[in-house]
């Protein structure tokens, strides 16, 4: 096998001197970047990544393809402001990207800069004059909303007509957002007044929108230029220059301060990753993984709309000091439109932590219930020789607690947990087991090592189940995968989980310099690149088609394309050899009642059934992404869409349209104290999912 780096090192040397008499560019306009510094990066990446990268892929022609994809879909994916003709230009470098950045040359991202400011000028006064104009918001025609079945515009004639179309919506969606206010507002306000007021609020955010477009700068160009070639090895492999640093805390870990959101750029959208447990939305509820975030305000200010914001000019604008409130206009998966308001604060560590309670059983006794938001670990703590938490120890004690008041069965919840700690997946996975091999892990050498449970004893041997969804990832698809090879849990969930099987580590491109090197540079930034794979036990990776439940009970987001399979260039399913483990020898699963049992049950439960319809209707109108632009029918998708939230939220808290003082009367004086465990056992006790994980037990106790 060859040894990467000094290969990498050989060849780095051999082309040191080109890179010591670059000037900056300024012939070009460039002054203001330094492009000795941006060549340098350019070809690192390009012979760090085939170096250290798990797939081996390498810079050839297939991975600039790949590369130009991705780099045009964040240029301008939802196709308002390239023409055809821009596109082809830049087509031009779509095969040559790998000889581009061998070669020092940064061409297309500086070419699509300047192609891009051009037509953003010209959409600025078309904008600016078709809203001067007149529109007709009963006349019947339609806007195409899903960008991959958009062509671009062959002229400015057909873009000038796109972008009516587009602030039509955006008029009259701020006109029905007035209406709603106006249900509870003390001064009615004319409907002339309305229309007025939906106007101006569009022609602000869309000043805003463009001032904020003008400030771009070609070095974010470049930046995202980078992004867009280390995304096309695999989703998870980045490129982060030194600004982004921050942003990449809040992409693994979330604000300590703020909303409690781990946010992504996608798309030219501000999508929301996950909900950070004990945050200030996790207790709110309303704000979910996959939210597209279109617009933020301050409390009573005027709304700022971040669609193709930087992501951490978004976050500057949703982050703020505790205390403080933010309202959001959050786009749902169904395409639904709702205002969340949000009372920043400090995320409660406490409730990061692992959470049991013991439920009254349907059929009587008691089942234990215990939720895992992440598997954490204080490895500064431990270091430093003080008292750390753990997810395992926590888990520990929580099955003895729960053991101590009788329970027949546990649930270990799973759902939203993106993973943490790999040790601690090991070490939570084999509470439940003697011992044994938990996970493989092969390296980009094609080295194996196995992960094992080393601690002969068994916390917990009584019936067990495990609860997933499409946002399980990762350690917790190590801990459901290990459970159900082993035979020793039922895993309950969706149709999959999402099928994160790769391990990734940071690499500080400014350590890998050679000292010989005649010129220093300022910060180069880093690349965080995947470098290891999980295998099961049984030998397939969960990478790719992540853990099939062995019940699968209805989803409400089950028509989403969320996971791995439906993400960009990400590394494919595969199979090493298995590995020898002695499955479970307790009690045998009859998994097929189970299901049977299930599936029966599932047919009769009112709050399931909604839920099932429910997730139908979204399908079929996330399929539908023609939309209409008549006010009729915006006004009456909007009813609609409120009326299935109703529906669902009859049955099940979480969908809950909550009404003034409801929540009061339902968790009685609880809330009222801010009682947030009052709160949490609520929402338990009203979860479907739950319920009927209970009833799975206690027919794993009679079968």
């Amino acid at each position: 096998m060859k040894n990467r780096s000094s290969v990498f090192f050989s060849l780095f040397l051999s082309v040191f001197l080109f890179f010591t008499s670059i000037d900056t560019g300024a012939a070009n306009g460039l002054a203001t970047v330094d492009m000795g510094r941006d060549r340098m990066i350019g070809y690192m990446i390009s012979k760090q990544l085939p170096a250290m990268h798990f797939s081996d892929k390498q810079m050839d022609d297939s991975l600039s393809r790949a590369a130009f994809d991705l780099y045009m879909k964040q240029l301008d994916f939802q196709k308002r402001f390239l023409l055809q003709q821009d596109v082809d230009v830049l087509t031009a470098y779509s095969q040559s990207i790998d000889d581009e950045l061998l070669h020092g040359n940064l061409t297309l991202p500086q070419k699509g800069f300047d192609l891009l400011n051009v037509r953003i000028q010209q959409v600025e006064k078309m904008a600016s004059e078709i809203l001067a104009g007149d529109i007709d918001v009963n006349q019947k025609e339609s806007l195409e909303t899903d960008p991959e079945k958009l062509t671009y515009a062959t002229d400015l004639q057909g873009l000038r007509e796109y972008w009516r179309k587009i602030l039509k919506e955006q008029i009259i969606s701020k006109y029905l957002d007035a209406l709603t206010e106006q249900q509870t507002a003390k001064e009615k306000k004319s409907d002339d007044l309305l229309w007025k007021e939906a106007r101006e609020r569009v022609t602000k955010l869309n000043k805003q929108f463009f001032h904020r477009l003008h400030q771009e700068t070609v070095q974010d160009h470049i930046d995202r230029f980078f992004d867009a070639v280390a995304r096309a090895f695999d989703p998870h492999t980045d490129y982060m220059p030194p600004d982004n640093k921050e942003d990449f805390d809040i992409h693994m870990r979330g604000s300590l301060e703020g909303i409690g959101a781990v946010l992504r750029e996608e798309d030219g959208y501000i999508k929301v990753v996950s909900i950070i447990p004990g945050s200030a939305s996790a207790r709110q509820g309303k704000l979910e993984a996959e939210d597209s975030i279109l617009e933020v305000a301050q409390k009573d200010g005027d709304p700022v709309e971040i669609t193709d914001m930087r992501l951490r000019d978004a976050v500057r604008l949703i982050r703020g000091p505790k205390g403080t409130e933010v309202r959001l206009t959050v786009k749902k998966p169904d395409g639904v439109k709702v205002v969340i308001s949000l009372i920043r604060d400090v995320v409660q560590i406490e409730e990061t932590f692992v959470k049991s309670v013991a439920l009254d059983a349907p059929g009587g006794g008691k089942i234990g219930y215990i939720m895992i938001p992440s598997f954490y670990r204080d490895f500064e703590g431990t270091k430093n020789g003080n008292e750390a938490r753990n997810c395992t120890e926590d888990t520990r004690k929580a099955i003895e607690d729960l053991k101590k008041a009788g329970v027949k069965g546990i649930i270990l919840d799973l759902r939203n947990n993106g993973g943490g700690s790999l040790v601690d997946a090991v070490d939570t996975a084999g509470l439940f087991i003697k011992s044994g091999p938990i996970v493989q892990v092969k390296n980009s050498s094609g080295v194996k090592r196995v992960l094992n449970d080393e601690d002969p004893g068994i916390v917990y041997d009584g019936p067990l189940v495990v609860l997933v969804n499409q946002f399980s990832a990762s350690a917790s698809e190590i801990v459901a995968a290990a459970l159900q090879d082993y035979g020793r849990a039922v895993i309950i969930g969706g149709r999959h989980t999402h099928g994160k099987g790769t391990v990734q580590t940071l690499v500080d491109m400014n350590e890998n310099i050679p000292t010989l090197h005649l010129r220093s540079y300022d910060d180069l930034g880093a690349l965080k690149v995947t470098i290891q794979k999980f295998y099961r036990v049984t030998g397939g990776s969960t990478q790719y088609k992540g853990v099939e439940p062995d019940i699968v009970l209805p989803s409400l987001f089950q028509y989403l394309k969320s996971g791995e399979q439906y993400i960009d260039y990400s590394l494919p399913w595969d199979q090493v050899e298995p590995v020898p483990f002695v499955k479970y020898g307790g009690k045998k699963i009859d998994l097929k009642r189970l299901v049977a049992a299930s599936e029966h049950r599932v047919k009769s439960d009112s709050g399931l059934q909604a839920i099932a319809d429910e997730a139908k209707k979204a399908e079929e109108r996330s399929k539908d992404t023609v939309v209409s632009l008549q006010l009729s029918d915006m006004k009456k998708r909007r009813e609609e869409a409120e009326a299935a939230r109703k529906k669902i939220g009859s049955h099940y808290r979480k969908y809950r349209v909550e009404q003034e003082g409801a929540m009061d009367e339902e968790t009685e004086n609880g809330a009222k104290q801010g009682d947030d465990r009052l709160k949490w056992l609520e929402e338990v006790k009203d979860d479907p999912y739950i319920a009927e994980s209970m009833r799975v037990l206690e027919d794993m106790n009679k079968f």
